[in-house]
């Protein structure tokens, strides 16, 4: 990888907090809290993994996306969730004050100066998915999501996807799956304010069965992940 490229890696459901002064809305709603609409388990130590191995720049948010989704743009019909939409205006927007627009403008900062210094950004945001919504089955341990009219996201994430699958044969992974890699996020936003030669925006997703059995198999699923993008990297 040339020496102007720099990694940021980023967890925005890292945890399920709610500060004291909101929990009251949450009355309720405590059982939410402790699901995977709550957080994303398992996102907040893959990222910090990420990051030690790549030295990158961290960004994580461990205040829980029911109080407002740091992965959504402003006007999204999720931005906000049933516990917090209905709301008072003005706590709506103090919210938005406190934990939305600082972690946003950070990390669009950060990739920003390393725009303005003529390095490359490449942005990996740690996320992991529910192995059943709705009822329906996801097949895959993990996903790589991307934007595929970007020829630098979609390149990143083949090499990826078949460098792990020259380390292990039991691992399914997949390509913007469970979601679009374009759809609404902070890489899509991010994308739309730097040109594809500055900005690489990916969302790793891990399949939380493997952070719920723990253990030896949740170790290895890191250590490949982290692995295979160091060999393709280098």
């Amino acid at each position: 990888m040339p020496a102007t490229t720099q990694f940021v890696i980023t967890c925005e459901h890292g945890g399920n907090r709610i500060p004291r002064q909101y929990q009251p809305l949450f009355r309720g709603f405590e059982h939410l809290l402790r699901s995977h609409r709550g957080y994303d388990r398992g996102a907040l130590r893959m990222a910090k993994e990420l990051a030690q191995a790549l030295s990158a720049s961290l960004f994580v948010s461990t205040t829980s996306r029911l109080l407002i989704d740091l992965n959504r743009s402003i006007g999204h019909p999720r931005l906000f969730s049933e516990a917090t939409k209905g709301a008072p205006k003005s706590i709506r927007h103090e919210i938005l004050g406190r934990y939305y627009l600082p972690y946003r403008n950070q990390v669009e900062g950060a990739i920003a100066e390393a725009a303005r210094q003529g390095r490359r950004v490449i942005h990996i945001a740690a996320h992991s998915f529910t192995p059943v919504l709705d009822g329906q089955v996801r097949h895959a341990d993990i996903g790589l999501l991307y934007d595929p009219a970007r020829a630098g996201e979609r390149t990143l994430c083949c090499r990826w996807q078949a460098s792990l699958k020259t380390k292990t044969l039991e691992l399914i992974i997949r390509r913007n799956y469970p979601y679009a890699g374009k759809a609404d996020g902070l890489t899509a936003y991010l994308r739309r304010q730097f040109s594809a030669a500055a900005y690489v925006g990916i969302e790793l997703e891990i399949n939380q069965k493997h952070v719920v059995s723990g253990g030896r198999r949740w170790q290895i699923l890191r250590q490949l992940l982290l692995e295979a993008l160091y060999e393709i990297i280098e």
